[in-house]
């Protein structure tokens, strides 16, 4: 989802609109800590949709609390959100009230930044059995101190073109599909190699072998760092069988050797190209988004060979926030289960709670899009199966280095497997010891 190298030209530009940002996002928060009206203003500050405001959270917890008003100061991006946040850390001023943290920052956060964050561990109402354990322990810094409580997680599953399978002569019923690969990755690309003997013309197998690598990779706890944080991703069992299968794809022709996220993806989803895509619960909304009225009961979702995590959230009360109390109140109630469920039921993002998979708004959900498929019932089985993922505190760099540079100079530049390893390699080095 973020953009890999970047020009010195995009550099100034992001940090032009990096500055701005910056003095726009302090005057909102600024702006959100003082009274309105007798009332207690508390400011939210997020990155995306996070949901809250979409699935009425925030109106409902100001009316379970009439002197509250809550105001959400959003930034659409987390690598121009984040660097903000790290610099109105450091200030100690130009904070919300309520600050949201991504998965792959909340390391960094834990180590380098968790002196600055409210401890949640002991906030009234937090109970950490509540959450997924790995969840809990991402957030958590050594010495017990937890810096931001647990919202939504990235369980992946595949979704796949039933018409497509159909004409290539493969099984289109969701069950009959995950028995296809079910426990091993390796039988996914087998599958593409069977599809692609009777392929529909103009058609391939999956949309690209970064997506393979980020699903594979994520399904390991060690991936890039080990458990005394040492940098180990150049022999890890999870990179290599990462790199191994999706180089395997690249080179085997089964990938639209497309770059995610960018627009020939989204134009792909639309035309029809590729048959299958690792997806999160948070892709379902956008491959309905971009595959339009002409892709509905067409795509459907089955398990994953083996479970794995993409994407998923934190959020956390600074030190430095204005209304601290106000704030942990409000941030433990929002994570609660109950709340989780309904910004599932608005956004389909799955909640970090298993309680809540036990809730009708999870538990019964099905999407009439992907051909009513129970999605409720596939992510959260995911979701119990996922390993404890260890993150270190540069993670979205190295995976970026990976998808976004060696394997798409193998995929889409026709270089050898050994050259796009030694650029993903250099391009680690550089943002290591930068």
């Amino acid at each position: 989802m973020h953009g890999g190298s970047r020009t010195s030209r995009t550099v100034v530009i992001l940090t032009a609109v990096t500055a701005l940002g910056a003095a726009l996002l302090a005057g909102c928060a600024d702006d959100g800590a003082d009274a309105a009206g007798g009332k207690t203003v508390i400011s939210v500050g997020t990155f995306g949709v996070f949901g809250y405001q979409q699935a009425g959270l925030y109106k409902e917890y100001e009316k379970l609390h009439p002197d509250v008003t809550i105001k959400e100061n959003v930034i659409e991006r987390n690598d121009i959100y984040y660097p903000q946040l790290l610099t109105h850390l450091a200030a100690g001023s130009g904070l919300s009230d309520i600050q949201a943290v991504e998965v792959n920052n909340i390391n960094e956060v834990v180590t380098t930044q968790a002196d600055k964050f409210e401890d949640l561990s002991g906030a009234p109402g937090v109970d950490k059995k509540r959450w997924l354990d790995w969840k809990w322990a991402q957030a958590t810094a050594p010495d017990g101190r937890t810096v931001g409580l647990g919202t939504d997680i990235g369980p992946t599953a595949l979704c796949y073109r039933k018409d497509l399978f159909r004409k290539a002569g493969l099984p289109t019923r969701r069950d009959e599909v995950g028995k296809l690969w079910a426990g091993d990755w390796q039988k996914y690309v087998a599958t593409g190699t069977a599809y692609r003997k009777k392929a529909p013309k103009g058609t391939v197998f999956m949309d690209s072998a970064s997506g393979l690598f980020n699903a594979v990779v994520n399904g390991y706890t060690d991936r890039f760092y080990d458990a005394k944080g040492k940098l180990i991703y150049q022999h890890s069992p999870a990179v290599k069988d990462a790199w191994g299968l999706s180089v395997k794809a690249a080179e085997g022709g089964l990938t639209a050797r497309l770059k995610q996220f960018e627009k020939p993806w989204d134009q792909a989803f639309a035309n029809g190209r590729f048959a299958t895509v690792a997806c999160a619960p948070w892709m379902l909304g956008y491959i309905k988004e971009k595959s339009g009225a002409s892709g509905e009961d067409k795509w459907d979702v089955a398990p994953a060979p083996r479970p794995g995590n993409w994407g998923g959230s934190f959020i956390a009360v600074p030190r430095a926030a204005r209304h601290k109390a106000e704030a942990v109140e409000l941030a433990v109630w929002l994570t609660r289960p109950e709340q989780q469920a309904k910004v599932f039921a608005e956004q389909a993002s799955i909640p970090s709670t298993p309680a809540a998979y036990r809730l009708p708004a999870v538990k019964d959900a099905r999407n009439p899009y992907f051909g009513d498929a129970p999605t409720g019932e596939i992510f959260s089985a995911a979701a119990k199966g996922i390993p404890t993922l260890r993150i270190g505190p540069k993670d979205q760099q190295i995976t970026q280095a990976f998808t976004d540079v060696g394997v798409l100079q193998v995929e889409q530049q026709g270089k050898s497997p050994q050259a796009g390893w030694q650029a993903a390699v250099e391009d680690i080095q550089s943002a290591v010891d930068g």
